[in-house]
């Protein structure tokens, strides 16, 4: 008994000792630039990022309203949420395999002994000896696998680890999901304008059109007028159905966005409403908070922490496992005396079990889990990289549409001056109808493009709010639970 007291104390020492095999894992060190490198001509700015509801930018209560049923009811972010909640599972299992086991149970059996076994059935046994008894049994038994060189303590910390990449998935779910419903929502708006312009347009060329077999009737024209006028306005009206399609197909998907069936929002954003205008200056902050802000930047370091604990996990199978097994019950052949202390019985003593041979799987394994960490460093490599990547080119976009935008005012403003001359003088008989029509088309295809400028500033906009990496926040005002804790690498 005192060799047992020994035994365990030795082992509780290495325990308590900190005995960790596997390496520890600390955070890489990234290389961050001290500045965006493309020049802030887009009204962006410096300023701390204040990208928690970056939507509210927009001034537009439609948006703000559909944001917050898409976080209520998206279907994507709901089981983001039940893969969090496995995880958090997994880590609570892997938490658990660190603490002894205890099993308790009871049983009755009748039971008839052999009358010819090899040890009895040799003696003279006396006729009053019962060969058939009741057995009546009830005890506790308890396990405890001890963790000297830290093995389930490695399993412990990748469970945690993965339990946290998996929150940082869902948030990277949110910031999808909050681009997706300003992307579609502001598309609408912007189909809507660009489908009226195409109808203000249909008509001046409707009215062009009437004019001209006015004149053609009086013999002013030829009908080779008419029947370029009747080209013209055919090839404007073709365009209304392309439009009709884009804002069907824009107010279903967000619809789809909310978990609602297609067709749910017709009634509400049938009617067209202006494109929300966007803020006159967008703060960016520094470099250096993206990485803290981007949830698929922390999500492949929390994954790059849990590869680092499975090599721990891995290289413990090289050790002995120690662990502490004990018994303790009541048992008899009578119900009578089966709780009386000469019914007790107990044992208690440790084990020892280790792998001498098994044909190199242990280091092999060891070497897979080696492989796995450096393909999610590679992993975590490449997002961070891609986080700039995402937010440089995102400013770029929308500082070069702002500067094309400005052009197609202005072009905008003189093709419509130009159809106003060209008509007066078609009408005073002074040109031919082919100028009154190529200003038409020049005018149309500007106010056009104007508006499609218009979008496009606003997705441009949305996209570089979605490479800072705001809005997941919003999960905290949606009864979001607390992370787990994870101090170990700090």
């Amino acid at each position: 008994m005192k060799t047992n007291y020994l035994l365990l104390s030795a082992l509780l020492g290495l325990v308590a000792s900190g005995c960790v095999v596997g390496p520890e894992y600390h955070r890489p060190e990234t290389a961050v630039p001290p500045h965006w490198s493309e020049p802030l001509a887009g009204g962006e700015t410096n300023a701390p990022a204040a990208l928690a509801e970056w939507w509210k930018s927009f001034h537009d209560p439609e948006l703000d309203s559909l944001v917050q049923r898409a976080v209520e009811s998206n279907l994507d972010l709901r089981l983001a949420r039940a893969r969090v909640r496995a995880a958090r599972v997994e880590y609570q299992i892997a938490s658990a395999n660190l603490w002894p086991s205890a099993d308790a149970s009871g049983s009755y059996s009748r039971e008839q002994a052999s009358h010819h076994q090899p040890v009895l059935g040799s003696l003279p046994i006396p006729a009053s000896v019962p060969f058939e008894n009741n057995v009546y049994q009830a005890g506790l038994d308890a396990s405890w696998e001890i963790d000297v060189f830290g093995g389930k303590r490695r399993q412990t910390q990748a469970a945690q680890a993965e339990a946290t990449a998996s929150e940082f998935g869902r948030d990277d779910v949110v910031l999808t999901l909050l681009g997706d419903v300003a992307r579609n929502y502001t598309d609408l708006r912007g189909y809507q304008r660009e489908l009226a312009i195409t109808k203000e347009n249909t008509t001046a060329q409707e009215q062009a059109l009437a004019i001209t077999r006015e004149r053609f009737a009086h013999g002013l024209t030829s009908d080779l007028d008419v029947q370029q006028a009747a080209t013209v306005l055919s090839t404007t009206r073709a365009s209304v159905p392309v439009l009709e399609n884009a804002i069907q197909a824009a107010m279903n998907r967000l619809a789809v966005l909310l978990g609602q069936p297609p067709g749910a929002l017709l009634a509400e954003l049938a009617n067209a409403a202006p494109l929300p205008p966007t803020p006159p200056s967008v703060p960016l902050g520094l470099p250096s908070d993206l990485l803290l802000r981007r949830p698929d930047v922390r999500q492949a370091e929390r994954r790059l922490a849990a590869a680092t604990a499975n090599i721990g996990v891995a290289k413990a199978d090289l050790f002995p496992r120690f662990s502490l097994t004990g018994a303790a019950g009541l048992e008899s052949v009578s119900a009578s005396d089966w709780f009386t202390s000469g019914s007790k019985f107990w044992s208690i003593g440790p084990t020892v079990q280790w792998r001498i041979f098994d044909a190199g799987r242990i280091r092999a394994n060891i070497k897979v889990k080696t492989a796995l960490q450096e393909q999610a460093l590679a992993a975590y490599e490449q997002t961070t990289l891609r986080a700039f990547e995402d937010v440089e080119n995102a400013m770029v976009a929308y500082a070069k549409e702002q500067t094309r935008r400005d052009s197609l005012a202005q072009a905008a403003t003189t093709s419509q001056n130009s159809l106003n001359l060209a008509r007066r003088l078609y009408t005073s008989g002074l040109t031919d109808f082919v100028n009154v029509l190529d200003a038409e088309r020049s005018l149309y295809q500007t106010q056009d493009q104007l508006a499609q400028s218009d979008r496009i500033i606003s997705a441009d906009l949305i996209a570089l709010y979605k490479a800072l990496g705001g809005g997941w926040e919003t999960m905290a005002s949606h009864g979001a639970l607390a992370r787990v804790e994870d101090t170990h690498t700090r």
